[in-house]
């Protein structure tokens, strides 16, 4: 199957400042991929130049299999696009909203847009600058769902919203993918919400790519290990295999994530570099743990690189 989005050595300068360095990466056509990173690390960067808000400096993105500099208004009218920062006409109803987008999309569908009313409980006659926050972002996720899009793109979709909304709007999302051949393209700092929908995620930081994979694969290689030494061990070693991310020790106890678990080859390193420590608990991590690693590691290189 051909990616929907595929990116080749993508690159955006803003003067001096690299925002997005060498980006390759492919989302496969049908999935729900996370796209996570620290603040700043260049995820709406990225989104930009997919979208031809931004163009790139180097490099290239395609979407629909069509170079992002090129996309026109066959291309445009298949991408639905939600973003924190979308401005909306405030002093339009939310039904003077739809009948404005409407006829910018061939494949708009009535039924659909009045069931997506219906499942956000929006009013049609309520003005947009009467809304709350989470009930603008329905708004602009019904504009951008009833003509049915091949590609969704959401840029923090979540900011500002409550719990109780939140929980809306995953739900709602995971019924409509169930009924609809499309494909998601969501960034997001909220990983436990993320972590609901996701069946790929990719991770970027300080505008690099570190992994791009399916969701089932990345939680299958993730795993925190804990254990205790023998008391003539007071600190841990200089060197430690790089695939051991955060290891910590308090008194005798011994606490790290492995970033590319094997069953039996993991714990057999384990012994060899500490011989006497005891049988190790292994536990599977959580997206949200996952990230967290992965973003501790971040800042813990970052830091020793400017020491």
């Amino acid at each position: 199957m051909n990616p929907i989005i595929e990116t080749h050595s993508l690159n955006r300068r803003f003067g001096r400042t690299e925002a997005v360095r060498e980006l390759t990466f492919q989302v496969p056509e049908g999935s729900i991929y996370a796209f996570l990173g620290p603040n700043g690390a260049g995820k709406t960067t990225t989104i930009k130049m997919l979208l031809n808000i931004l163009q790139p400096t180097t490099g290239t993105a395609r979407i629909l299999g069509v170079d992002s500099r090129n996309l026109g208004p066959h291309e445009l009218a298949q991408i639905g696009y939600v973003s924190e920062n979308q401005q909306l006409p405030e002093w339009m109803t939310v039904r003077q909203l739809i009948d404005y987008c409407k006829p910018m999309y061939p494949t708009w569908d009535d039924a659909f847009c009045e069931k997506l009313l219906k499942n956000f409980g929006l009013l049609p006659h309520r003005k947009l600058k009467n809304l709350s926050r989470g009930m603008k972002v329905k708004a602009a996720l019904v504009t951008s769902l009833a003509y049915r899009p091949r590609l969704l793109v959401l840029d923090e979709p979540f900011s500002g919203l409550d719990p109780l909304v939140r929980d809306e709007f995953i739900r709602g999302m995971l019924e409509l993918s169930e009924q609809s051949a499309w494909t998601i393209f969501i960034s997001s700092h909220d990983i436990d919400e993320v972590e609901r929908l996701a069946d790929w995620v990719g991770v970027i930081n300080d505008g690099q790519l570190h992994l791009s994979e399916p969701t089932e694969s990345l939680q299958k290689r993730f795993r925190q290990i804990e254990f205790t030494v023998n008391a003539e061990i007071t600190r841990l070693p200089a060197t430690l295999p790089t695939t051991w991310l955060i290891p910590e020790m308090a008194g005798q106890n011994v606490r790290l994530v492995e970033s590319q678990f094997r069953e039996g080859d993991t714990v057999n390193e384990l012994r060899r570099i500490f011989p006497g420590a005891s049988e190790p608990t292994i536990t599977p991590l959580s997206l949200r743990d996952i990230f967290l690693a992965l973003a501790k590691t971040f800042r813990f290189k970052t830091e020793s690189s400017k020491a």
